[in-house]
This record gives C-alpha cells, structure tokens and sequence, in this order.
C-alpha cells in the first residue's frame, strides 16, 4: 500500500470515527460547554464540517487547477456567525459522512504525481495535495481529543478512538 493510500484510509475513517464519538448523546449533552475547550460538542461537530468542506474544496482546486489561490478563513467566525451551535448533529455527521465518501473517491483516483500537485494558501504559503490531505486528517483526531475529555466532564465518557496509529 502506498503512503498516500494509508492517509486516504485514514480520512476515510474519519466519518465513522465522528459518528462513535458523538452517538448517544442528548441535545443538552451535545450542546453543553465543559472543559476542554469553549466550544459545544455540536459547535466542535460543525467546525469539523465546515473544515470539511473549506479543505475538500482546496484539494478539488489543487488536482484540477495549476497553482490556484486557496483562501484561509477564521473558524471561531465560522462557527460563531454560521451558527454551528444551531445543526442537528446528525445533520452535520451525514454532510460529513458524503463529503468523505466523495472526497476519498476522488482521491483514489490521483495518480501519485497529483500528491506534489500545490497551491497558494494566503496565510500559509505553498501547501500540496498531500499537505492539505495530511492536515484534514490529522484535523479530526486533533478535535476527537477535545469530543472525548468533553465527554468525559458530562459523565458520558466512552474508549477513545482515533485514526492515527
């Protein structure tokens, strides 16, 4: 299996990683802000599908287009301004769960050459397809960490799960 092959794996597994972490909480426990973080649990959830979608947008324009810009964007403003607290959870898990799906399907498509592939973002510089892919997988489990210590303050704690080896 290639490198790039074990991250799309990787990626892939985000989605169901998600969904186990957040399953059977109630919309008090869901919408709750215990340490860490300052974020609700459903506020956490659809930063990830924004993130979700800003990145799958950014590695669209860097297989299809030569060096595009890719545009940064503020995720507190997101969340605050988009109303991230107001999705139904299992709302922002099944965009999620296809924008994976979709996103991983494109992915396997890339010949290997297509990972050096790069664009332009305006606050990080020169990020490549295997970058962007790396950062947006490696962005779940960063906030899967606070879902679970989250968790664990509301007294609902489960065995973490992560995709990382």
């Amino acid at each position: 299996m290639s490198g790039s092959e074990d991250v799309i794996e990787r990626f892939e597994a985000g989605s169901s990683l998600l969904s186990y972490a957040v399953s059977d909480l109630t919309p008090e426990q869901a919408h709750a802000r215990p340490g860490p973080g300052a974020w609700s649990i459903a506020q956490v959830v659809a930063h990830l599908l924004d993130s979700e979608f800003v990145y799958s947008d950014r590695m669209c324009w860097v297989i299809a287009e030569n060096d595009p810009v890719l545009q940064g964007f503020d995720e507190n403003a997101w969340v605050e301004r988009l109303g991230g607290d107001s999705i139904p959870i299992e709302e922002s898990l099944a965009l999620f769960a296809a924008s994976r799906r979709r996103m991983s399907r494109i992915l396997r498509r890339c010949q290997e050459s297509d990972f050096v592939r790069a664009g332009q973002h305006t606050e990080r510089g020169r990020l490549t397809l295997a970058e962007l892919l790396a950062s947006i997988t490696n962005h779940v489990d960063h906030h899967l960490r606070f879902v679970y210590g989250k968790r664990a303050n509301l007294g609902v704690a489960i065995p973490p799960r992560y995709s990382a080896p």
